[in-house]
């Protein structure tokens, strides 16, 4: 993955490989700012995909609209209780394709939420591994303020893997919210079909 190139760049010295404060420091900086972008990345993504789905759910209910007045509207004559199956078939149709429309958007949402909670936590550890760095040397370097003569202003150097970042993830109980949004769903959707179909029921045969 792309995000990951810092990864293997600092793995490719190997584990004793020991860095300067400022290279140290630039490599970090270079992790935050990359992962901030790509947060506000996912973030878009994400809003992008609502828009679609809010979009997909103004087309659905005007679809129940019309085969509904279609039903109220025409006369007794031409749509009797055996002619069910016609807006049974048609509703069973229209929902299946608003299913798989659906699944697909709410597939990408979801994906797109992993990937910017993965980006946030790396983000989080990557800052607070920065922070931890500046307040060592702002440490070290007050330490050397008050014993300048011992020399004690040196700077310890720093091995890779002391600032090492891996990409995070979060735990396996974060993936039980896109099930429940899954479930969710799917249960709107049988409801909105056993309301459509006993609708129809009574419209044309009570």
């Amino acid at each position: 993955m792309a995000e990951l190139a810092y990864a293997d760049e600092d793995h490719g010295g190997g584990g004793a490989t020991v860095v300067g404060r400022e290279a140290a420091i630039q490599a970090l900086n270079t992790i935050v700012q990359l992962h901030f972008e790509k947060t506000l990345e996912k973030k878009r993504a994400v809003d992008a995909q609502k828009k679609e789905m809010w979009r997909l759910f103004q087309l659905f209910f005007l679809f129940l609209a019309l085969v509904l007045a279609a039903q109220v509207q025409a006369p007794p004559s031409r749509l009797q209780c055996h002619h069910c199956w016609v807006p049974i078939g048609i509703l069973s149709f229209g929902h299946l394709i608003f299913y798989v429309s659906v699944a697909q958007t709410l597939r990408c949402i979801n994906g797109f939420k992993y990937q910017r909670r993965c980006h946030k936590l790396t983000l989080a550890l990557a800052t607070d591994r920065l922070k931890q760095l500046k307040m060592r040397y702002s440490a070290t370097a007050a330490g050397g303020d008050e014993g300048v003569s011992g020399g004690g202003g040196d700077e310890a150097p720093l091995l890779a893997g002391e600032f090492e970042i891996h990409y995070q993830e979060p735990p396996e109980s974060y993936l039980g919210k896109f099930k429940l949004s899954w479930a969710l769903h799917f249960g709107f959707l049988i409801c909105t079909f056993g309301f459509m179909v006993s609708a129809s029921v009574v419209l044309l045969c009570f």
